[in-house]
């Protein structure tokens, strides 16, 4: 039962990079497109996440409660030691749901809602950063369990140029989700052509983050390397991600813009793979050694009630959210219900 739980933390963060990353994506996208461009952008975006934007932080959800039930060394452990991003990433999502929410009910179209989009469109940028701060903290092994200062328990935990930059990849990569997604929802040969050069744009962003975390995790002596290329695993998931993206940009630029979703995907799904296989199951590895998804888990009880709740659980959400996006893709909208058109040309 441990393992039926340990594949649904992973998938469960996999789901929440994929499709939250997307949603997040978006408001990046929107942060970096002229005024001229923003309106027609906004009301594709709309339509483009509508099913995504009503579930995604479901994954974050379920994420937390597996390691809060399941793992309490391990949530404790990231709860204290990186309580500082954390809370800037949870405040993010709250900002921008409540922007998101706001610049479209509020029933008086003023300069705030001009408020509303800046704030919309910052905290895509910053929850996504702080996200992969937190991913990056969680194995750079910089966690120290005996600190004794405010400033090496509470900042160096997580503040290095390793961490922000895979903060910064995290970006990237959500940016290139959000455009590959749009690219299908266009409505224009102009708005295509716009939304692949911002694909491209945040693919080169992908690449040169990339190289600085990389490049970072060789400063700091973090064996990201040898994680990734020292397995026949990790070779074939890199081999893979390289192999679709390519295939990806082959049928875009041949007019295939539906399946290329799918490669998008299975490219952040290899990455995910590379990246956590070889060093599975240490979750977090700190300066002292390392949190095991083996050693540190909860009592017997607990994981075997926790992974039936999981799988009867799955019986419910998992049709749930195919209805929901068979159900928005059938209705041919681009518009949430109770936006108005005012709204949408500020």
């Amino acid at each position: 039962m441990l393992y039926v739980v340990i594949i649904f933390l992973w998938t469960s963060i996999l789901l929440y990079l994929l499709l939250g990353g997307a949603d997040f994506g978006a408001g990046i996208i929107e942060l970096f497109t002229s005024e001229k461009n923003v309106a027609q952008t906004r009301k594709t975006l709309y339509k483009a996440i509508g099913p995504i934007w009503e579930a995604n932080h479901m994954w974050l959800i379920i994420a937390i409660v597996i390691l809060f039930v399941g793992f309490p060394v391990i949530y404790s452990t990231m709860s204290i030691y990186l309580h500082i991003p954390l809370t800037v990433m949870l405040l993010g999502i709250i900002a921008r749901g409540t922007a998101f929410t706001f610049r479209h009910y509020d029933a008086v179209v003023d300069d705030m809602q001009h408020t509303y989009n800046r704030v919309f469109a910052w905290s895509s940028f910053i929850t996504p950063l702080f996200l992969g701060i937190i991913a990056g903290s969680a194995v750079s092994g910089k966690i120290d369990l005996h600190a004794d200062t405010f400033l090496s328990a509470y900042i160096f935990s997580w503040l290095s140029w390793f961490t922000v930059s895979v903060g910064l990849f995290t970006v990237s990569i959500c940016g290139f989700l959000a455009a590959i997604y749009l690219v299908g929802e266009t409505e224009s040969e102009e708005e295509t052509r716009r939304f692949i050069l911002k694909a491209v744009a945040m693919n080169v962003a992908a690449v040169v983050c990339g190289a600085l975390v990389f490049l970072s995790a060789y400063l700091e002596e973090i064996p990201l390397l040898s994680w990734i290329f020292g397995n026949t695993v990790g070779l074939i998931a890199i081999a893979a991600a390289t192999v679709s993206l390519i295939s990806l940009w082959y049928l875009l630029y041949n007019g295939k813009t539906k399946i290329i979703r799918l490669l998008a995907g299975f490219q952040i799904t290899m990455i995910l793979l590379a990246v956590t296989f070889n060093h599975f199951p240490n979750i977090v590895i700190v300066k002292q050694g390392y949190l095991s998804l083996m050693e540190h888990k909860g009592n017997d009880k607990s994981i075997s009630s926790l992974a039936y709740a999981l799988l009867i659980g799955s019986l419910f959400i998992l049709p749930s959210l195919g209805y929901l996006i068979y159900s928005f893709q059938k209705s041919g909208t681009d518009e949430l219900p109770g936006k108005t058109n005012s709204a949408e040309e500020v």
